[in-house]
């Protein structure tokens, strides 16, 4: 009974000592963040609005590796059955996280599968046109979609995106009947915005700054109780004559669950500690987007409320990925 009561002590005391090494030491080796979308959007941009701080914080080269399609779960799935040492990582979109397990049957992954690192940005939306739709404000646009109804269309990033989800909210807070295009992330959708092969997008600011700010593109409104600094031009939503529009997108940084808690609070005090350096606060501005100074535990807390407001939004309004 004593030998082997001491050999299973031994074997976890070595166990335990070796995770000590690895948390201690870590990262010993380049980490990979993935981000569950093209590049060019909202999710890629503020991705590597962090990674090379993040690299330099750390003292460890920080790739970024773009994994596009099936509507964010490649990505996504790819870091939920990742090894949880810290090495490989999720910069997640929200609509991803909140929408899809209510809307996607038989995913291959849940919110579970995850645990909150901190928050990388807040965006509210913003309502955007092709610069060829003959309107300058929301008023405008709403009366042309009702003498041209079913015949306009809106992009989203994505089915069950909170631009899909917010295309469906603006058909039913405005009475009107634009039908939906789906796209493998904002890039696409944003560059058949500009070439007018589209009508209308809801999206995240980082996906459009610049097209707003070169006229490429009109913006009606935006989805938010407030103006942005960065965009003090554009109305919110009830200012234009749409009271209580409210779409609000974000992207956190997530690993995958069982991360040990050392390495979570190392990524999520480096992360903070960016977030606050001038530079980053003045590119987050430009980009349309608001930084939140969040520990791990108020990230989870709001990812899990997330979840179950956009699943009763969903639920609410039959919702399909197929929309």
């Amino acid at each position: 009974m004593k030998r082997r009561s001491f050999v299973a002590l031994a074997a976890a005391t070595t166990a335990f000592a070796g995770t000590a090494r690895a948390q201690g030491t870590w990262p010993d080796k380049p980490i990979t963040i993935v981000v569950p979308a093209p590049p060019g959007g909202g999710t890629d941009l503020v991705t590597r609005m962090y990674a090379d701080l993040l690299g330099q914080e750390l003292g460890q080269q920080v790739i970024v590796d773009n994994k596009g399609g099936g509507n964010g779960n490649i990505g996504t799935s790819l870091v939920a059955r990742a090894k949880p040492d810290g090495y490989t990582l999720l910069m997640q979109y929200s609509a991803y996280h909140s929408a899809n397990p209510a809307l996607i049957k038989d995913l291959n992954w849940k919110p579970d599968d995850f645990v909150g690192v901190a928050m990388g940005a807040v965006a509210p939306h913003v309502i955007v046109i092709a610069k060829k739709v003959p309107a300058e404000d929301l008023k405008s646009f709403i009366a042309y979609a009702k003498a041209n109804k079913g015949k306009l269309n809106y992009a989203s990033v994505g089915a069950g995106s909170v631009p899909h989800l917010g295309g469906v909210l603006l058909n039913k807070a405005a009475g009107i009947d634009l039908t939906h295009i789906p796209y493998k992330g904002a890039g696409p959708a944003t560059q058949d915005l500009v070439a007018g092969q589209v009508e209308l997008m809801i999206v995240t600011p980082p996906s459009v700054s610049g097209h707003i700010r070169s006229g490429n593109v009109k913006a009606l409104a935006l989805a938010s109780d407030t103006r942005h600094p960065a965009f003090p031009e554009i109305p919110t939503a009830a200012e234009a004559g749409l009271p209580g529009f409210v779409l609000d997108g974000w992207f956190a940084l997530f690993a995958p669950a069982g991360t040990p808690q050392p390495i979570v609070d190392k990524l999520n005090a480096a992360m903070r500690k960016i977030g606050k350096m001038e530079a980053v606060v003045a590119r987050a501005s430009q980009l349309g987007t608001v930084l939140k100074d969040w520990s791990p535990g108020e990230m989870n807390s709001f990812a899990k409320g997330e979840v179950e407001t956009w699943g009763k939004v969903i639920r609410d309004n039959n919702i399909t990925f197929t929309e």
